[in-house]
């Protein structure tokens, strides 16, 4: 799943909400370059904004047998060859079209059939038009499977608010990668230690223990066990609660 923040490109891997890949790169890097340097994963599932739509990236990820699905840009040109009509609005859903790109450019580099799920989301009172390679899912599968990508959000937002990465202690690029890098780092550490562990407790709680425990002589484990949480920590943004 990829999410563009600031100069950090980053894929997240949600069956546990660890980072697989990251490329800090500078404000003028075109996002969908970063799919020329990852090698897809066959049956994988890759969740993108628009902003990483390449065809010629899309199309090999398709040709090593992965999946994609992204937001359609409205620019794109294309013609309707099949229409599945048995589709439950109840749901959300609008439409679910198999397509062929029409533009002489796009077409060359993506000559396969793609496929176009709309939905309807009524918080936003906006219909949501999703691309992907994927025929075998349902469109309502797909829809879901998209909403999954705001998991990368709510990381970007984990890091910033907990590893204090919104002040930077200084602005050139060698400072600005080292503080990123020493921020997910940290947090790679603690969910190391919360997988070894089994710790029911969040990254956050065994943050807020360790913080206050930099010189204590107990292990690890029998702190993570042992210690009573008495403060108000479950009000904090608690993200990476999920199983490891």
């Amino acid at each position: 799943m990829f999410q563009r923040s600031d100069k950090n490109h980053t894929l997240l891997d949600l069956r546990g909400s660890i980072p697989s890949y990251i490329l800090i790169t500078d404000g003028k890097y075109h996002d969908s370059n970063v799919l020329d340097l990852i090698i897809p994963e066959i049956n994988a599932i890759y969740v993108m904004d628009k902003a990483y739509i390449d065809f010629k990236a899309l199309f090999r990820m398709n040709e090593l047998g992965a999946f994609f699905i992204s937001r359609a840009k409205t620019t794109i040109d294309f013609s309707v060859i099949e229409n599945n009509y048995n589709i439950d609005e109840s749901t959300g859903l609008r439409g679910d079209r198999t397509i062929i790109l029409n533009g002489i450019k796009t077409k060359k580099l993506y000559p396969e059939k793609l496929r176009l799920v709309e939905f309807y989301d009524d918080e936003k009172d906006i219909v949501l038009t999703f691309l992907t390679n994927n025929s075998s899912a349902t469109a309502l599968e797909i829809a879901r499977l998209y909403r999954n990508r705001w998991q990368i959000e709510t990381f970007f937002k984990w890091i910033k608010q907990n590893l204090t990465i919104k002040k930077l202690w200084g602005h050139s690029e060698n400072a600005v990668n080292i503080h990123v890098w020493v921020a997910i780092c940290t947090y790679l550490i603690i969910a190391k230690v919360k997988h070894e562990f089994k710790s029911e407790l969040s990254i956050y709680e065994i943050m807020q223990i360790l913080g206050i425990s930099v010189f204590d002589k107990t292990p690890i484990q029998e702190l993570l066990t042992e210690y009573q949480i008495n403060q108000d920590v479950k009000d904090q943004l608690n993200l990476f609660n999920e199983n490891f």
